[in-house]
């Protein structure tokens, strides 16, 4: 989905930069994307994982792009400029027209292996709840006030992410929050973007098919929290790397603890109340807030803490954060509830992690009275390190395990599933069935009163990706219907 301003921007290339720049072209847009060109676009074209994106040159001139910026010295029927990493001026000449919209946001940035999702949609709600015009840029998309939009990626590209706060600007939005990858940092997909505050959950294994390493893993997150990108960071330092990295920023810094009372903003206590706690949290300054707090897990208290923190940076009275706490609900897809009648309890999660798995399982398993019946999968053509410690996971935290699929794009499920459970002795503790719908039935057959099945992996995904082909399949759906189909 394409989002751009309404309003027109056209501004000649030359004022951007006339070394760059030689001839007179006037844009009133960017795009690096040859199918997502209008009228009077920039294109730029630079190297892609497989092809170089002068390849749609003409497909890009087709539909209107007014000049062409790229690594390569091509011939075209439009003025064409070169430039050794056109790929860095994305982001720069995007801002540059739309006339720098991150300035006219008060922007929070948050980045992490696990909870970025959550948090960042907890700072949207408790904006919300104070009547504040807000917008949201992450793994669910694209909120704009209160209008929601489906992105393909967690941090859009540079011309995208400055056409849509751009966007938000127009709409009279004055404060925005979005997950950043470090896929994204890596690429410079948020070049041009300067958050007033950013915000580090933690760092745990992911990605390493495309890092390489945890140290690679762990410099690309860190780059968010240099004076390019930040003007305040909000850290957690229960995390081993959140620690190595509040050691080393350049910027101002407040610290998250739920243990070390010296934290800038502490967790004094959290008792278990219901499906939820009764939560005290301290800051360094003198400040407290006491609220119900509906989510449950410790990860959920550190997700909690990072927000207070990071709206109160943002200039949030702590009075306004304590009285919109209690309000606060679990967000799609993050131990989310399916109810079709049953007598027993019934989750879908979207960990997709070693350590989200074990998270998951033992925040379940803090309030589950009768057997937990995991079941999860591991994604296709993604870091195939950690499916071993995913499936020891499963079958370590659950009563009962089911192995199955989960997004294999172009890998065999069966090759997947063989590395998930690769030494594991199953026995009566678990079982292998490939087809995700076949596994979900599997467990609510066995599913008794007081047990709890949770089902990880898709969390809020509404497709399966299978040799290139997505076909609909909703976790929650599909539990849901199972659960009418065989039990209720």
């Amino acid at each position: 989905m394409k989002i751009r301003p309404q309003a027109v921007f056209n501004k000649s290339l030359a004022e951007f930069d006339s070394k760059i720049f030689d001839k007179a072209v006037t844009i009133s847009g960017v795009s690096i994307n040859a199918q997502n060109v209008s009228p009077g676009d920039l294109f730029i074209a630079f190297a892609g994982a497989t092809t170089h994106g002068i390849s749609y040159l003409e497909q890009a001139i087709a539909n209107g792009a007014v000049a062409v910026l790229s690594d390569q010295t091509v011939q075209a029927t439009i003025p064409t400029f070169t430039h050794p990493q056109p790929r860095s001026l994305i982001g720069p000449i995007s801002s540059w027209l739309y006339a720098k919209p991150f300035e006219s946001l008060t922007t929070l940035g948050v980045t992490g292996t696990n909870g970025k999702t959550t948090t960042a949609n907890l700072v949207k709600q408790l904006w919300q709840l104070n009547s504040i015009s807000s917008g949201l840029i992450g793994t669910l998309g694209v909120e704009i006030l209160d209008k929601q939009m489906v992105l393909k990626r967690t941090t859009p590209e540079a011309d995208e992410l400055q056409a849509i706060t751009a966007a938000m600007v127009e709409k009279k939005v004055s404060h925005l929050v979005m997950e950043v990858s470090s896929h994204a940092l890596d690429q410079g997909r948020v070049k041009g973007a300067k958050y007033k505050v950013a915000g580090f959950s933690n760092l745990t294994q992911d990605h390493l098919d495309y890092h390489k390493s945890m140290d690679q893993y762990f410099l690309a997150k860190a780059k968010l929290f240099t004076k390019e990108y930040a003007d305040l960071a909000v850290i957690n330092i229960d995390d081993q790397y959140g620690k190595k990295l509040a050691a080393q920023v350049e910027i101002p810094l407040v610290t998250v603890s739920r243990k070390d009372s010296a934290a800038s903003w502490y967790l004094s206590s959290a008792k278990a109340k219901g499906s939820g706690y009764q939560v005290e949290i301290r800051s360094a300054s003198g400040e407290k807030i006491s609220a119900e707090f509906a989510l449950i897990g410790d990860y959920n208290l550190d997700n909690l803490l990072l927000v207070v923190a990071m709206v109160s940076a943002a200039g949030m009275p702590a009075n306004q954060i304590a009285s919109a706490i209690s309000k606060l609900k679990s967000v799609p897809g993050r131990l989310e509830s399916v109810s079709a009648g049953q007598k027993f309890t019934a989750l879908v999660d979207y960990a997709h992690t070693p350590d989200a798995v074990e998270r998951a399982i033992a925040s379940v398993k803090s309030f589950t009275t009768g057997r937990l019946i995991g079941i999860l999968g591991c994604g296709g053509d993604r870091d195939s390190s950690k499916r071993a410690l995913m499936g020891k996971a499963l079958l370590a935290g659950c009563d009962f395990a089911v192995f199955t699929s989960d997004n294999p794009r172009s890998e065999s499920a069966a090759v997947i599933l063989q590395q998930m459970t690769e030494g594991l002795q199953l026995k009566d503790a678990g079982v292998i069935e490939a087809d995700r719908k076949q596994a979900i039935d599997l467990a609510v057959k066995m599913a008794k009163p007081a047990d709890v099945i949770l089902l990880m992996g898709k969390g809020h995904e509404v497709g399966q990706e299978i040799n290139g082909v997505i076909t609909p399949f909703d976790d929650r759906a599909e539990l849901a219907e199972s659960i009418k189909r065989l039990v209720v």
